[in-house]
This record gives C-alpha cells, sequence and structure tokens, in this order.
C-alpha cells in the first residue's frame, strides 16, 4: 500500500514548512532566496534536496554527515531554464529529443530541454517495495511543440529507509502516434576525493575508454591540455586515480562501453582512500554508454564518474550520423534506471570483488 500526496506551489514558502513527519521520514517544502521551491527529503542517515518543479534535480545530497554534490560557481539553484546560468545539482536529467553541446549544425540547448523543465506536476509517494519503506518525490512534465514534439517526463526518485543510496527512475511517454527521436544523458555530479580510484565494469583499455577530443565551444582550454588528452587517449588508466596534480582542467570527457552483470547493472564506483565509495548503478540495455567526465578548477569541483547516456554527448547531428539516436514509437513509452548513493567499506569491498568477476 502507498499513500500519495500532492504538491502544488502554494506549499513552498519563505519559511521551512514540515510537510511529512513519520518514523521514518521528514519532508520539507521551502524557498531558496532565489525563489526557487526546495524539497528537504530526510531518512536516519540524511538527506536529498531536490527542485520539484525546476527539472526535478536532486540538488545537494548528504549523507553521514558529508556532501556528496559537485562543488560549483552557484550556492543556489536560479530560476531559469538556461544550462550554465544555473549549475550545481547532483542529478540533472538531460534530454529528451536533444542531448549533449550543439554542433555547428545544430540549433537545440546545451542538454536539451529537461534539465530546467519547469514541471506542471509533482507529487510525493509514502510506500514500501522489495527493497523497503521510502518516500519519493515524482512529477510530470509535458513538452509539446507543434509539427514536432508531444511527450510526457515522468521522473521518479525514491529515498529508502536508514539508506545511504536512492533509486531514480525516469519514463518518456510519446504522445504522438508517430516515432520521436530520443537522446538522454543523467548527468550524475559528485565531488571528487583526491586520490579516489574510479572503477567501472568496463576494461580499461584506449578501445573500451576513448576520451573526447573535441573541444566544446563554452570552455577555452589551457595550455598543455592537448597534449595532456592525447596522453589520455592513448592510456586512459592515469585517469582513475584522481591524483590531485591531474590537469582536468576546464574538463575531460570520456565514453565508456559498460558491462552489465547477471541481473542487467552496470556498476560504477569512486572509491576514497578510507575505503568507502560513492555509487552509480544502470542498465546499460537501456542506456548503452555510460560518460565520464572531470572538471576539476580553482572555481569548481566535480566528477560524473559515471553518467549513463543513450549517446555520445556531441549534440544531435553527429550523434545521428553516428547510428547513436534512439526512438521512442507513437503512443509507447521508455524507461531508464539508475541506483545512486554512497557505500561503506565492508559494502564497497563486496561490490568491488563482483565488479572484478566481470573483468
Amino acid at each position: 500500500m502507498s499513500h500519495v500526496f500532492h504538491l502544488s506551489p502554494a506549499m513552498f514558502g519563505e519559511k521551512s514548512r514540515l510537510l511529512l513527519d513519520s518514523p521514518d521520514f521528514m519532508v520539507h517544502t521551502f524557498l531558496f532566496d532565489s525563489g526557487v521551491a526546495g524539497l528537504r527529503i530526510c531518512n536516519s542517515r540524511g538527506e536529498l534536496v531536490m527542485l520539484p518543479y525546476q527539472g526535478q534535480q536532486i540538488w545537494s545530497a548528504n549523507f553521514d554527515g558529508r556532501d556528496l554534490g559537485m562543488r560549483s560557481m552557484f550556492d543556489e539553484p536560479q530560476p531559469t531554464t538556461t544550462y550554465l546560468h544555473t549549475y550545481g545539482g547532483l542529478f540533472i536529467h538531460c534530454g529528451a529529443t536533444r542531448m549533449g553541446v550543439p554542433g555547428p549544425s545544430d540549433n537545440h540547448p546545451l542538454h536539451g530541454e529537461l534539465p530546467n523543465a519547469r514541471y506542471q506536476k509533482a507529487w510525493l509517494t509514502l510506500g514500501e517495495d522489495a527493497t523497503g519503506k521510502y518516500v519519493a518525490l515524482s512529477g510530470a512534465y509535458r513538452h509539446t511543440v507543434a509539427f514536432n514534439d508531444d511527450y510526457v517526463a515522468t521522473p521518479e526518485m525514491r529515498l529508502y529507509a536508514n539508506q545511504t543510496i536512492f533509486h531514480v527512475s525516469l519514463e518518456i511517454q510519446n504522445r504522438k502516434k508517430t516515432p520521436m527521436d530520443l537522446m538522454y544523458l543523467a548527468h550524475i555530479n559528485f565531488r571528487p576525493i583526491d586520490n579516489a580510484q574510479l572503477i567501472t565494469t568496463a576494461p580499461t583499455t584506449a578501445e573500451a575508454i576513448r576520451v573526447r577530443r573535441s573541444i566544446p565551444s563554452h570552455i577555452s582550454p589551457p595550455a598543455g591540455y592537448r597534449e595532456f588528452i592525447d596522453l589520455l587517449g592513448a592510456n586512459p588508466a592515469l585517469a582513475n586515480t584522481l591524483a590531485p596534480e591531474l590537469g582536468f582542467a576546464p574538463e575531460v570527457v570520456f565514453t565508456i562501453n559498460p558491462q552489465a552483470d547477471a541481473q542487467g547493472w552496470a556498476h560504477s564506483l569512486q572509491v576514497n582512500p578510507s575505503g568507502g565509495a560513492d555509487y552509480v548503478a544502470h542498465r546499460p540495455e537501456q542506456l548503452p554508454f555510460t560518460i565520464r567526465w572531470i572538471s576539476r578548477t580553482p572555481d569548481q569541483d566535480c566528477l560524473g564518474f559515471a553518467m549513463p547516456a543513450t549517446a555520445e554527448p556531441e549534440g544531435y547531428s553527429a550523434e545521428k550520423t553516428k547510428g547513436n539516436l534512439q526512438s521512442i514509437a507513437g503512443a509507447t513509452t521508455w524507461r531508464a534506471d539508475f541506483i545512486v548513493g554512497t557505500l561503506d567499506r565492508n559494502e564497497t569491498t563486496e561490490l568491488r570483488a563482483q565488479i572484478d568477476q566481470l573483468a
């Protein structure tokens, strides 16, 4: 049995308001100083702060006293749909008709329309499934462009009682009777940890982990950047340990072909020196690419060690030429599933053993 609580913008004010109080969870509504609505969802281990009406982003996460998300130039989300004018969320849905950096022949915005989409509906669910008791945020965003697109995006985030991992899903319902192009990327932005190890279910070869050599128009690389990229292209294992002196400025991007385990999940870790890890799992049958994005500068410190995607992030035209576009048939629904969060030392050791068996 589950209980659904429908939200409305009127529930969000300048003062934090307790919306849900149960033995396992507390939920507060509030407004950032910028005016963006925020939802603080807590269990006994920590909290997630989500933006129910702006992209349904997971803006921040803190478990067992540690902030998981990237360090950015933004203290709080801004009320805009422009991607780089509000950037700092832990989990950002990108797509769904376009994704990536627009190329010379593209006219779509950076990472599409979903990152800061204005959701028309939002609701909370209190329930229990095979994993345990949970509180979930979900919503609906309808994107309609005459003669082009008509779809509804429905994400969900489930935080479980006394756990430091959470489950995220996204469904895209094509409301047209004709197919729609699909491009999607889960921009999952952790905070890098010096000397952490990056581990994933893919061999560390130049064929399986490929560095991006093109330079997007929104970044300006320093001297020596191209040479560093050439080194990583020949030996991507150089980036598997986040040594502080490595030049991930302004950014380095890899494309990975992940392998799934017997249950269909691919696993990726940032293992910190103390033995615990940050964690992302996804299903390659849904999202066949993993994008790895690292940006370490004086102004921002970001690690997308596993950003599952339908394609590489080179924009619509380039990915169409490569044959990487997916399609959703008319009147059907596409779905993607993720597990995200942080693991303790014992959980990390157990998962690493599973990953080693796939190597």
